[in-house]
């Protein structure tokens, strides 16, 4: 009987893959690996809508799309480069969010905007409203970069400076007997502040003003110089509100006012007569199947761009949520795509997207290596760093050949902090009692949650914090060639953005992604036409079911080619798709629309 329902479980598992998991994937691979014809009209105006938000590189997980907006804000600046150059392009109509979105990632869209006005097409933004929700003055500024701003009648322009809140659990934790038990290095490390403190520390509120007004000052002087206003006359005007769509208007902080569709229609008769109104990730679609195919398979000399979002742990991507969207950097897949890049003859130096928070020294120091590896090889490596590239962010990047970086990027943050939360007065309060039993020295029961640190447990610890934070100070040392002392002061877990890192000489030069390119190009002096190669990044949908469910990926793969024998054309896209993937795995550049000069 027992060996009956394993039977039929197997049977039922069998069921569920071929009559439920093989569909899906066949339609889900028709999706994403078609390839129809550009359906482009003639004279386009492209639609952006930013309110659902970016992630800062294209997801990791190939089904992420189903789950937001599915763009990133690399796909983005890729798609307007192409798009400038793009002859049925005519323009660009920007919907705005209402509430803030991250400085460095509006620095980078500000930048490909002003390229594709450079090109002689206009863009225009509308807002529904602008909220003071976040850094709305870094939304606010990429409006003023298009050629005209403008807002719903009636609606809120309460955009009039940039605030942040925090929580402190403090006394909360001493009513109900929570411990907080922390080292950090040193008192910049402020991440943990709010569960030892009520208030902010010195060091904590000195570091928090000094970020926030250097991206506050950055927005609003951008968004001065773009809007030709005296910055001191803007700034008050700007900082007098919150107005309404008119009174912002009459204060000459927009252009115009009008419901959206008015809007677009005064851009479409600007186009021309026959423009017509499209998505712009359909665009971006179109753009990139089509270079699957286009992509020469060598000749020109490459660089590589491997990216890097989110938390940074050890290990490698695999199973979790399908659709989620969370962004971790494995270590081992970050690694390995740099010792692709270092075998790949045609790659001759390599662009490092980083927007990282930080995490694990462990899985850092792995990805500095293979950094390092890469230098060795002889192939540069230029990091562009994103939104943030703090802690174990800037850990990854600190021996790069080069370090380019937004004005209002987050980054530097050399410090770390560790530690544990002790339950066991709180939870006795409600009888629940914690016991410990343990074999071996001392420390093996430090971090358990009924008791505090021993005082040799503590020492212990804190001697162990030591090393990490004195080694990060002599990884940045060596890598920035600076001394360490100087390192020291420059250190201790403070936060810097991008203008003032770069006046430390803790980044190299002020820019975006194809300011980091072109920095690559130079250190591996590279002439003309380059092909940009993405190494690593989103796996196919095979290798993500694979992960989940067991099922073997050359299994799946027969039964699409068993499907293309009998003339399913679900199963023809699948055979597309692995055409491509292998043209991938042979050096195809599949990702860049257009090549970068």
């Amino acid at each position: 009987m027992k060996q009956f329902f394993l039977t039929m479980a197997g049977v039922l598992a069998g069921l569920l893959v071929f009559f439920v998991v093989v569909p899906f994937i066949l339609i889900m691979s028709i999706v994403a690996s078609a390839q129809p014809k550009d359906t482009t009209p003639s004279v386009a105006v492209l639609q952006l809508d930013l309110r659902d938000g970016l992630t800062d590189q294209d997801p990791q997980n190939p089904f992420a799309m189903f789950g937001g907006s599915g763009m990133s804000v690399i796909s983005v600046i890729e798609t307007l480069k192409h798009a400038q150059a793009d002859d049925k392009v005519k323009g660009v109509f920007v919907r705005l969010p209402e509430g803030g979105m991250a400085p460095a990632a509006a620095d980078e869209l500000r930048q490909a905007f002003l390229r594709f006005r450079q090109a002689g097409k206009p863009i225009w933004a509308h807002s529904q409203g602008l909220y003071p929700s976040g850094v709305v003055s870094s939304t606010y500024m990429l409006g003023a970069a298009t050629d005209q701003l403008w807002m719903q009648p009636d609606s809120a322009f309460q955009a009039t400076g940039f605030a942040v809140e925090n929580m402190f659990f403090k006394r909360l934790f001493d009513k109900y007997g929570v411990k907080a038990e922390f080292e950090q290095r040193r008192e910049y490390k402020n991440a943990v502040n709010p569960y030892l403190f009520d208030n902010y520390t010195p060091a904590h509120k000195e570091a928090e003003l000094s970020w926030m007004t250097s991206i506050y000052r950055t927005a609003v002087l951008t968004a001065a110089i773009d809007r030709k206003k005296e910055p001191i006359a803007f700034a008050r005007a700007f900082e007098a509100g919150p107005y309404s769509a008119e009174d912002a208007k009459a204060k000459g902080l927009i252009d115009g006012v009008a419901q959206v569709r008015e809007t677009s229609d005064a851009l479409l008769a600007k186009a021309g007569k026959k423009a017509r109104l499209i998505d712009f990730d359909d665009y971006m679609s179109t753009v990139r199947r089509q270079a699957k195919t286009a992509s020469a398979l060598g000749g020109k000399p490459a660089i590589a761009v491997i990216g890097a979002e989110g938390p940074i742990m050890t290990g490698t991507s695999g199973g979790g949520n399908l659709f989620s969207g969370d962004e971790t950097v494995w270590s081992d897949d970050v690694a390995n795509a740099f010792y692709k890049a270092i075998e790949d003859k045609d790659v001759k130096a390599i662009v490092f997207r980083v927007s990282s928070p930080g995490g694990s020294d462990t899985a850092s120091e792995q990805i500095l290596s293979a950094v390092r590896a890469a230098k060795k090889a002889g192939k540069p490596v230029v990091v562009s760093m994103g939104t943030y590239a703090a802690s174990g962010g800037y850990w990854i990047s600190s021996d790069a050949s080069a370090i380019v970086a937004q004005p209002t990027t987050l980054t530097g943050s050399i410090g770390v902090y560790g530690g544990k939360f002790v339950l066991g007065d709180a939870l006795g309060r409600f009888g629940v009692d914690v016991r410990q039993s343990g074999v071996g020295g001392d420390y093996a029961s430090a971090f358990g949650t009924g008791e505090t640190f021993t005082p040799a447990q503590r020492a212990a610890f804190g001697g162990w914090m030591d090393r990490i934070y004195e080694g990060f100070v002599k990884r940045v040392s060596e890598g920035r060639k600076i001394p360490a002392d100087q390192v020291r002061e420059l250190a201790k877990g403070r936060v810097w953005t991008g203008v003032q890192a770069r006046q430390l000489k803790l980044v190299d030069q002020i820019g975006g992604y194809y300011d980091a390119i072109d920095r690559a190009k130079a250190l591996a002096n590279l002439k003309g036409e380059v092909r940009i190669k993405h190494i690593g990044g989103a796996g196919s949908p095979f290798e993500a079911f694979e992960k989940l469910f067991g099922v073997s990926s050359t299994s799946l793969r027969t039964l699409a080619a068993a499907g293309w024998v009998m003339g399913d054309p679900r199963a023809e896209a699948i055979l597309d798709e692995m055409a491509t993937a292998r043209l991938r795995e042979r050096g195809a550049t599949v990702l860049a629309p257009t090549p970068v000069r």
